[in-house]
C-alpha cells in the first residue's frame, strides 16, 4: 500500500489533508463544507464518545435530545448570543418543494413559506432554556445536569476536514443551578473532565485557563478552556466550558422557588467538545509515515499479520495467531487478525503503519518452529522477537508504555516551543521564526488584544491558571500587567 504522503516539513497543511483522507478517516462530501466520516474515523470518534460519556455520567449528568430546528425569535432573546452566531446561521424559510410549471425541475413552493423562520442549530442554549422553563419550578428540581450528543451547523466557507466544517458532531452540556458558586464549580469541573480525557486518553498535554472577554462564548460571563499545541506550532482549542450567569435564565424566564420561599433566576453553564478533537489527535502525534494513535483510543490496539507461502504453512501459523488473538482479547485488548489472502504481508504492514495501529505482531513459519513472534511498535518502529508465552504480558506492558511515551513526547515538544518574551518586537520575531506558545504580559485591554491580532494573526489563547502571575509591563503598551498570558496563532 503506497503512502506517498507529503512530509510535514514540505507542507504541513497538505500533509494533514492527505493523511486524513489516505488513512480512511474522512473525505469531502457532495455538500460544500461538509464531510463524510468514514468507518475507521468514526470508530475513533466512538472511542472518544464512549469514554467522555462515561465521565459525564460519573459526574451526575444525563443524556437527552433537543430539536435540530430553533425558532428565530428565540435567538433575539439573548442579545450577545445572537450577535455571536448571526453570521454563521443556516436558515429554513420554506417547508415544501414542487415541480416547476415549465417543466424545468423542482423549485421551492412560494406558497409554503414558514410563518417564522427556523435556525438549524449552531448551539442549543436557546431551545434548551425555553424547555427548562417548563422543567424547573423549585430548588428540588436543581441542579439539572443534561448533556446531548448531536450535530450542529455553523456556516463555514473555508473548511478543513475535522478542524472546521459547516456541520460537525459534538456534545453539549447544559446545566442549571441554585447558586452562582455551584454553577462556577460545575463549569470548572467540566473543564477538568475535558483536561483529564484529552491528557489521559488522547495523550495530548493541555493548558487550563480562561478566555479573555473578547474571546468568550457569546452570552457567557466566563469561558474556561483547555489549549493544546500542534506539531506545526499552532494552538488548538480542545474544549471549552462556560459560566453563563443568569443571562439565559432571565432571557427565557427560568425561575425557581428557593428553600426560604424566595423566587430567583437559576444559574447556568454550558460546555462542549467536538470532532475537532480528531484533528488534534492527528496533528499532535502523527508522522510522515501516517497516523500514530494512542492505544487508549485506537480502534485496533494490536494487528496480527500471518506470513506464509502455502496452505500448510498458513495452517500452522493460523493456530498460533488465533491462540494469541484469543489470549489478548481475554485481557480486553482490541485485536485485529488480518488473514486476508488478497494482500501480501508487506502491503499490510504499510496499511497498519498508515492507520496508526499501536502494535503489530508478525508470525511466520520460522516463528512457529521457534515458538516466537515479532512484535513491532508504531511510535518508535522498534521490532523484537518474543517467546509465545510472554506475548500477552509484553503487549499489555507495551500498550501502557506507548500511551505514556506519546504523552511525554508531546509534553517535550510543547516545552521546546514555549517562549517567554518581554517586547513586542521579540514577540513578532519568535512568532514568525518559531511559533508555538508565547508567554507575554498584556495590559488587559481589548484594544491591545485587537492590535496584536490584526498585526500578527496571533490571539490570546488563554489566561493560564498555572503561570507567571507576577506583575509586569505589557509587551505592547508598557502599561501595568497582572500576569503573563499565552499568545499563539491557532486553528
Amino acid at each position: 500500500m503506497a503512502k506517498n504522503l507529503t512530509t510535514r516539513e514540505e507542507d504541513y497543511s497538505k500533509w494533514y489533508n492527505e493523511l486524513v483522507i489516505k488513512a480512511d478517516l474522512a473525505e469531502n462530501s457532495g455538500v460544500r463544507g461538509c464531510m463524510v466520516i468514514k468507518p475507521y474515523g468514526y470508530a475513533i470518534w466512538e472511542r472518544m464518545q464512549a469514554e467522555l460519556d462515561r465521565m459525564f455520567k460519573e459526574t451526575g449528568h444525563q443524556n437527552a435530545y433537543f430539536p435540530l430546528f430553533i425558532p428565530k425569535s428565540y435567538f433575539s432573546k439573548e442579545a450577545s448570543h445572537v450577535d455571536g452566531f448571526a453570521k454563521e446561521c443556516a436558515v429554513v424559510t420554506h417547508y415544501r418543494l414542487k415541480n416547476a410549471e415549465d417543466g424545468s425541475g423542482i423549485i421551492v413552493d412560494p406558497d409554503a413559506k414558514l410563518e417564522e423562520e427556523l435556525i438549524v442549530r449552531p448551539t442549543s442554549e436557546t431551545i434548551i432554556w425555553d424547555t427548562y422553563r417548563k422543567w424547573i419550578q423549585s430548588y428540588r428540581d436543581l441542579p439539572l445536569l443534561i448533556n446531548q450528543w448531536a450535530n450542529v451547523v455553523r456556516w463555514e466557507m473555508r473548511t478543513r476536514l475535522f478542524l472546521r466544517t459547516a456541520e460537525f458532531l459534538w456534545q453539549e452540556g447544559h446545566t442549571a443551578h441554585a447558586t452562582k458558586d455551584e454553577a462556577i464549580a460545575e463549569a470548572e469541573q467540566m473543564m477538568n473532565v475535558y483536561a483529564d480525557f484529552v491528557e489521559g486518553f488522547m495523550a495530548i498535554p493541555v493548558v487550563k485557563g480562561t478566555k479573555t472577554p473578547s474571546e468568550r462564548f457569546a452570552g457567557a460571563l466566563e469561558t474556561y478552556c483547555i489549549e493544546a499545541l500542534m506539531q506545526d506550532g499552532k494552538a488548538l482549542q480542545a474544549g471549552t466550558s462556560h459560566f453563563l450567569g443568569q443571562n439565559f435564565a432571565k432571557a427565557f424566564d427560568v425561575k425557581f422557588t428557593a428553600k426560604d420561599g424566595a423566587l430567583d433566576y437559576v444559574w447556568a453553564t454550558s460546555w462542549g467538545v467536538s470532532t475537532r478533537l480528531m484533528g488534534a489527535l492527528v496533528m499532535t502525534h502523527s508522522d510522515d509515515n501516517g497516523l500514530v494513535l494512542p492505544p487508549n483510543l485506537a480502534p485496533d490496539q494490536v494487528v496480527i499479520v500471518p506470513i506464509y507461502r502455502n496452505e500448510e504453512e498458513f495452517e500452522a501459523v493460523n493456530v498460533v495467531a488465533k491462540t494469541i488473538m484469543n489470549n489478548l482479547r481475554v485481557k480486553g485488548i482490541r485485536v485485529k487478525y488480518d488473514n486476508r489472502d488478497t494482500q501480501k504481508p508487506g502491503w499490510k504492514f504499510n496499511e497498519y503503519e498508515l492507520k496508526g495501529v499501536p502494535v503489530r505482531i508478525a508470525i511466520g513459519p520460522k516463528d512457529v518452529a521457534n515458538g516466537t513472534v515479532e512484535i513491532a511498535r508504531r511510535d518508535t518502529f522498534k521490532k523484537e522477537l518474543f517467546k509465545n508465552e510472554n506475548v500477552v504480558e509484553t503487549v499489555v506492558a507495551l500498550l501502557e508504555e506507548i500511551q505514556e511515551n506519546l504523552y511525554m513526547k508531546a509534553v517535550a515538544h510543547r516545552a521546546e516551543n514555549t517562549t517567554e518574551v518581554t517586547s513586542y518586537e521579540e514577540f513578532k520575531k519568535v512568532l514568525d521564526s518559531k511559533g508555538g506558545f508565547i508567554l507575554a504580559h498584556w495590559d488587559g485591554t481589548a484594544e491591545t488584544e485587537e492590535k496584536v491580532k490584526n498585526e500578527t494573526k496571533a490571539t490570546i489563547r488563554c489566561i493560564p491558571f498555572k503561570g507567571d502571575n507576577e506583575a509586569g509591563k505589557c509587551m505592547v503598551t508598557g502599561k501595568p500587567s497582572s500576569g503573563k498570558v499565552i499568545f499563539a496563532r491557532a486553528y
